[in-house]
């Protein structure tokens, strides 16, 4: 704790006459004890901060959950929602067992950590269980994203397989890279071993956690193919809605406040001062962030309600909850480091990143039932550049500690080095995961694990996946709603909307 109480029993010996030594010893004692009081609170209060945040990262899977069942057919609304509890759960095992360790444990070459696997020796002198349970809400948080790509087509085992692959390896690899004091892009690097002296800035992952859960979704989805009926043969879109525009609204919203977590959390302190004796610290940034991540996603679902509405004619709910989460991709990386106004700047940009990535996606006949890698994938990339151009020199030196001549946003006078440590992340960012992910999913599918077949398709993965339908079209206790051999719907009922 900054600006702890100090005291020299030999300093106070000459002020106080006879007796002096047991008195200056006692005196001493008693602030040493006051000071170890006011050390131990100190950690306690950021401890406590980190694991709501953590709770908050953590409540973003019920919003993706909704989000993912709102968005596809009501046939596969179950099969979307357990992939969503096994992305925590088997994230949970393997980030455990392995990622924790990649990403954190000290390296000696930068590329992958190499201590502390399955938690061994932990805590340590820097992290705490706390930062454990926030970490591995983010890596479950990366494999939800690319769950949405893959959507309504995917065998079950191979979202196990991808998903443990994701979290225990591929990811944490990344977060080594950019967040750990020692990944060979990492800003928290010593001033003169830093990538173009500034080390890649991503506060809170529009490239750790978007990029590579959009880029991973993408060669998932395009290694697959397209759901049946999503473009004709002449190579006209379909559009193949989601079933519930209510489930899409509730898992925006629960992400939004999840937001909360994931941006300002990514702080991992609150008890920090930046001028000792002043109203102003962390807890100052912290608020900042909080604000800067409110506006880029307002500004983008604003962009993206009028910007649709001229394209298609209609005011779109769906489109605006997804260019809301547009914009809290994009300001992820720069949320802390940037003015208010520069947030509004980054929302409207990303918005306009979203409409076209979608655009272009229809021109290649690439499908993504929840758009995933092109909010996610587009949007994150786009939050990286935004940082490079409009980062504030004063916020980096508090956030980061300040350095010298540190380089900041092009557009604010600091050059382009840190611009070019951005596209550098990006750049490596879609190399490796193109090489793991896209090759784990050209394996699972020359191994005839990753699509299910064209029938199981076209009836709905609930049916003929995972036993019956999400929602209950009928009374089982009437007997006039029995199932007819061989057919999935009751005699009396129809079938449910697909």
């Amino acid at each position: 704790m900054s600006g702890a109480i100090t005291c020299s029993a030999a300093d106070l010996a000459t002020l106080l006459g006879p007796n002096a030594t047991a008195a200056a010893d006692y005196i001493c004692g008693q602030l040493g004890t006051v000071n170890n009081k006011f050390t131990d609170a100190a950690f306690a209060i950021d401890n406590t901060y980190l694991l709501f945040s953590a709770y908050l990262v953590f409540a973003m899977q019920l919003g993706f959950a909704m989000l993912c069942a709102g968005s596809v057919r009501a046939k596969n609304t179950m099969n979307i929602m357990l992939t969503n509890v096994l992305d925590a759960a088997a994230g949970g095992l393997f980030y455990y067992l392995f990622g924790y360790a990649f990403a954190f444990g000290g390296s000696s070459e930068g590329f992958i950590g190499r201590h502390n696997f399955a938690l061994r020796d932990f805590p340590t002198p820097t992290a705490d269980y706390s930062f454990f349970l926030y970490q591995w809400a983010f890596a479950i948080a990366a494999a939800g994203i690319t769950s949405g790509s893959i959507a309504e087509r995917t065998q079950f085992v191979a979202y196990l397989i991808y998903s443990s692959f994701l979290t225990g390896f591929v990811y944490p690899v990344v977060s080594h890279w950019f967040w750990s004091p020692d990944g060979w892009a990492s800003p928290f690097r010593s001033a003169d071993d830093r990538l173009f002296s500034t080390g890649a800035i991503d506060f809170a992952g529009s490239g750790v956690v978007h990029m590579v859960g959009g880029i991973a979704g993408l060669w998932g989805a395009l290694i697959e193919g397209p759901r049946r009926g999503r473009f004709e043969k002449g190579g006209r879109a379909i559009a193949l809605r989601g079933h519930s525009a209510s489930l899409v609204v509730l898992g925006t919203f629960l992400l939004w406040f999840g937001w909360y977590g994931f941006n300002p959390g990514s702080f991992t302190k609150i008890l920090v001062p930046y001028n000792s004796g002043s109203n102003y610290g962390q807890w100052s940034g912290i608020g900042r962030t909080a604000v800067n991540t409110t506006l880029s996603g307002c500004t983008a679902a604003l962009t993206t309600l009028f910007g649709k509405r001229l394209l298609s004619g209609h005011w779109n709910v769906t489109d605006v909850c997804n260019g809301l989460l547009g914009g809290f991709a994009a300001i992820t990386a720069g949320c802390s480091v940037v003015e208010p106004w520069a947030a509004i700047v980054c929302g409207f940009m990303a918005s306009l990143v979203l409409i076209g990535c979608n655009k272009l996606a229809e021109l290649v006949q690439y499908d993504d039932p929840l758009e995933a890698a092109q909010l996610h994938g587009g949007c994150g990339a786009w939050g990286l550049i935004f940082v490079g151009l409009f980062a504030k020199e004063k916020y980096l030196n508090e956030v980061y500690g300040a350095t010298p001549g540190r380089p900041y946003g092009l557009f604010m006078g600091g050059g382009g080095k840190l611009l070019g440590a951005q596209l550098v992340q990006i750049l490596v960012i879609v190399g490796w995961v193109s090489a793991t992910m896209g090759t784990l999913f050209f394996i699972l599918k020359r191994l005839n694990l990753l699509r299910i077949s064209e029938q199981h398709e076209m009836q709905g993965m609930d049916m003929t996946r995972h036993g019956g339908f999400a929602y209950i079209y009928h009374d089982n206790d009437d007997e006039s709603h029995r199932v007819d051999p061989g057919s999935p719907f009751p005699r009396s009922a129809t079938p449910p909307r697909v």
